[in-house]
């Protein structure tokens, strides 16, 4: 399973940005899929997660200011994500489920400065 996320860029604090990644590839199933983040000196953070069937979870530093959404017939997952901060600046990274394996994609980086 390929992920590719884009979505990624330079957004003013308060703005917003919707970022997605497609999963591709043969003879897969796609579960749970979910959005991490990494800051340059900081662990990897769990951002947000759908499973197969909708439900949600997110972190507390981004609930209330995110969404999270897949359309299963192109096996691609959302994140929208509003009211940005600088400290939400980090690399995005997708993972997904299938078959009871994990995958990464290569992430996409949002910066936040004014």
């Amino acid at each position: 399973v390929q992920l590719q996320a884009s979505g990624g860029g330079l957004v003013q604090p308060g703005g917003s940005l919707r970022l997605s990644c497609a999963a591709s590839g043969s003879r897969f199933s796609v579960s749970a899929m979910r959005w991490y983040r990494q800051a340059p000196g900081k662990q990897r953070e769990l951002v947000a997660s759908i499973t197969s069937s909708g439900i949600t979870n997110f972190a507390d530093s981004v609930k209330g200011r995110s969404t999270i959404s897949r359309d299963n017939a192109k096996n691609t997952v959302y994140l929208q994500m509003n009211s940005l901060k600088p400290e939400d600046t980090a690399v995005y990274l997708c993972n997904v489920d299938s078959f009871y394996r994990t995958y990464w994609g290569q992430g996409t980086l949002v910066t936040v400065s004014s």
